[in-house]
């Protein structure tokens, strides 16, 4: 699964999230988990799905985003072909990427947040979505989900993944954020199949921020 993500935490409203971007239909299906609280999971190359659901349980534990990814590369006989990022409630963040991974591929990992991608045109795309990230975070009125949207727009301008596009995902959570504050399920956005999938991401964010103005306008305090 040629793919780039990003896996961030707003320690000022304890806002955790996945963005990510693969020339795979409907990567949103696959690669992104989260649950408030706890932490966020970016699971991809040839994908391990129960790192998502396994990294979570372990984080809720007290597990490390360190020690969550030591834990489920170590168990996994196939770690070479995988790759992962993860970052915990505490803002601790953790990659991996595995030898068997096709290049480029790699990571950064910083306070708050990691960025990693496979088959991708070159290291460029994985620095441009670090720095993207971090210049967001300065910018006044922006939350997660932009900084995690705008660092995934500019992965692509930076090349993004070698053989192209076609699906992008947004995963944001919050406590009570859902829909009736049933779920922590504050942003869950895909566009499965597209020509410029961010392009349609962002576009579907925009609407998300109109439909729930006060939530995006007020957010909460972490902790």
């Amino acid at each position: 699964m040629a793919t780039f993500s990003i896996v961030g935490y707003d320690p000022k409203t304890g806002d955790l999230g996945v963005a990510v971007q693969s020339k795979f239909f409907a990567v949103g299906s696959v690669v992104p988990w989260a649950k408030a609280g706890v932490g966020a999971v970016a699971t991809q190359s040839y994908a391990n799905v129960d790192y998502g659901p396994d990294g979570l349980e372990r984080l809720a534990k007290g597990q490390s985003a360190r020690e969550t990814v030591d834990a489920l590369t170590k168990a996994d006989a196939n770690r070479r072909l995988r790759q992962l990022g993860i970052v915990d409630a505490k803002g601790r963040s953790a990659s991996f990427t595995g030898s068997g991974c096709k290049h480029w591929a790699g990571h950064i990992e910083k306070p708050n947040f990691c960025a990693q991608g496979n088959i991708l045109t070159g290291e460029e795309v994985v620095r441009s979505m670090v720095s993207s990230y971090e210049q967001a975070q300065k910018k006044t009125g922006t939350g997660l989900c932009d900084w995690l949207a705008l660092a995934l727009m500019d992965g692509q301008k930076a090349g993004g993944d070698s053989r192209g596009r076609q699906s992008a995902a947004l995963l944001v959570v919050r406590k009570n954020g859902g829909y009736a504050g049933g779920n922590d399920r504050f942003i869950d956005l895909r566009v499965d199949d597209h020509k410029t999938p961010i392009v349609e991401l962002l576009r579907l964010l925009s609407i998300h921020k109109k439909m729930f103005r006060r939530a995006h306008e007020n957010p909460p305090k972490a902790g």
